[in-house]
């Protein structure tokens, strides 16, 4: 099974992941861990792909690409995947097109997660990370037992430059005008599932098994 994952920052598409992971075993293929990837490792893509990220805008497509490309090559993709984060704009989908039609396969659905701009700026500016581990933790939600103080690992829990409140506005104004249209690209290709995360994931969850049933995708 492979599947896109459609939806602005901060709109659920991690927890989705990790729910269709578990239920169906196939990775999950973040461009953002890519670029944290990278960037941790200081590579030059990452390097280069790091002073898009910190001003919230879109990292340019040729190196978003060449990273994609080399992470589809790895063993754990054989058995499907979902692509979270890209692709971003319609010459990435032609693009990713390309890509699988080497590799002999087709997107079978992608995956639309909508939620309203204010809830994800509340959620996104809230949320912080353990510089160390990499832990996720969430000021409302899910605090640190200890103020600024990794439970797992005791390091230093810091919020990212991408997550700060102005940067999330950049980067909704960014989805809005690259992005959205892709809804409309895959759309005409009877690809798009809808799934509303506003308030309880398992509504969301059950959308998404539904629109499974009916494209002879579950189980």
């Amino acid at each position: 099974m492979q599947l896109i994952l459609l939806g602005a920052p901060g709109s659920g598409k991690g927890t989705m992941a990790d729910a269709l992971t578990k239920e169906y075993g196939i990775s999950h293929i973040s461009t953002g861990d890519i670029f944290r990837s990278n960037i941790k490792g200081k590579t030059p893509l990452g390097m280069e792909a790091k002073t898009y990220i910190d001003k919230g805008v879109l990292v340019p497509d040729e190196i978003t690409i060449r990273m994609l490309r080399e992470r589809l090559s790895n063993s754990d993709c054989q058995n499907g995947f979902m692509l979270d984060g890209f692709p971003r704009n319609i010459q990435q989908a032609e693009e990713l097109e390309n890509i699988l039609s080497e590799m002999n396969v087709t997107i079978d659905g992608v995956i639309r997660i909508s939620v309203p701009d204010s809830i994800i700026k509340e959620r996104v500016s809230s949320r912080r990370v353990c510089v160390a581990c990499g832990a996720s933790y969430n000021t409302k939600y899910k605090p640190t037992k200890l103020e600024n103080v990794c439970d797992s690992c005791g390091s230093e829990v810091i919020q990212r430059e991408d997550d700060k409140e102005e940067t999330v506005q950049v980067r909704l104004e960014t989805y809005r005008n690259q992005t959205a249209p892709l809804i409309d690209f895959y759309e005409k290709k009877g690809l798009i599932m809808e799934a509303n995360n506003e308030n309880d994931f398992q509504v969301a969850w059950k959308q998404v098994q539904k629109a499974f049933e009916a494209k002879g995708l579950a189980h």
